[in-house]
């Protein structure tokens, strides 16, 4: 399949500021979209202007939520040259999405040749300031106009990019966060594992109730006790629990986290032995107070590297040593941005280069 260039007219304006870069609030000139119908399969693929989509009301996607996304980082290193972080494993991930939602893969050569030659049209939106980067977005969306429980019999497939900051503009910042004991984010046999809309739309009621408490974020209990922890609603969560690093394991109410991948090959490269078990919510409570749990963090895109200062569950509030980031997680964060930013080697062949 042939990528179409359909020219640009008017360019947007661009941002002034780095300094003042958002997430996900600005969005650049270009956007990659290809089309899907059963029995053609993918179609007019193009890179075009960013715009608004036409959608008919009865679009499947509005109905049914068969929809998957998607989310990389474009890093400008020191020397000028753009990079990628594992960005094959992101599309074989959007592809078990995909099958999981009863939606059509994609071919995932094309697929990332096809980002990588919008990002090339698109380097100037990439930010210089230490931390920055060019956000990704693949989305793929139900289109067939019906209203019937079924998959849909087309699709629209496209990429956006966004330049965004530094996830914490000052320094990185211990969150609380509170663990839920009533609502749950997903269940054995679910959707759990997908990156798909839905799961994020369950997390919005606790999440913002949570927030009316202040706390920063939800970890979610497993659905059938309610005692093990799962994740975060944007992060997979490690715990340095008496010196070993203790994280859930993946039986399919939890995302298989790029940045979680990368972070349990680093630290068995430090030297710490990795446990993937179901840790209870009492441990975490009674570790802290007896510290046998020294550190915690989460683990995503967008975050890398996120710091838990305290956890509260119930009427119980919890905090880790100091409260500040510790050790481990800082020693982490700066080894896994040093590989993404070119600072430090890649003995693993995760950096695509541009």
């Amino acid at each position: 399949m042939d990528i179409q260039i359909i020219p640009l007219t008017a360019p947007k304006e661009k941002y002034k500021d780095e300094d003042k870069l958002a997430f996900g609030r600005q969005y650049s000139d270009r956007m990659l979209i290809m089309e899907y119908d059963s029995g053609k399969g993918w179609h007019s693929a193009r890179i075009q202007p960013y715009g608004p989509l036409s959608l008919d009301p009865a679009a499947m996607v509005f109905h049914y939520s068969q929809e998957i996304f998607e989310g990389m980082k474009v890093f400008r290193r020191a020397d000028g040259t753009l990079s990628m972080f594992r960005p094959a494993d992101n599309i074989t991930r959007f592809n078990r999405s995909a099958e999981r939602m009863c939606m059509p893969k994609v071919d995932e050569k094309f697929f990332l040749d096809a980002i990588l030659k919008l990002i090339r049209m698109e380097a100037d939106w990439v930010p210089h300031s230490e931390g920055t980067s060019l956000y990704i977005r693949p989305t793929m969306i139900a289109t067939e106009p019906m209203l019937g429980v079924r998959p849909a019999n087309q699709y629209l497939c496209y990429v956006i990019l966004s330049p965004v900051g530094p996830y914490y503009k000052g320094g990185i910042a211990p969150v609380k966060i509170w663990i839920s004991d009533f609502y749950v984010r997903a269940t054995e046999g679910g959707t759990g594992e997908a990156k798909t809309g839905g799961n994020y739309a369950a997390s919005l009621y606790a999440a913002k109730e949570a927030a009316e408490k202040g706390y920063d974020q939800v970890l979610w209990l497993d659905a059938k006790e309610k005692r093990f922890v799962e994740e975060v609603g944007s992060m997979n969560m490690l715990f340095l629990y008496d010196g070993k690093i203790v994280t859930s394991p993946l039986h399919g109410t939890v995302l298989d986290g790029i940045t979680r991948r990368s972070a349990l090959t680093l630290l068995k490269e430090m030297g710490y032995e990795v446990e993937e078990r179901a840790l209870s919510v009492d441990e975490i409570i009674e570790g802290a107070n007896n510290g046998r749990l020294q550190e915690a963090f989460g683990t995503g895109t967008a975050v890398v590297i996120s710091p838990v200062g305290s956890f509260c569950y119930k009427d119980t509030c919890v905090q880790l040593g100091d409260g500040q980031p510790g050790k481990l997680t800082m020693e982490l964060y700066h080894k896994l941005t040093a590989i993404q930013y070119g600072k430090e080697p890649d003995n693993h062949n995760w950096v695509t280069l541009l």
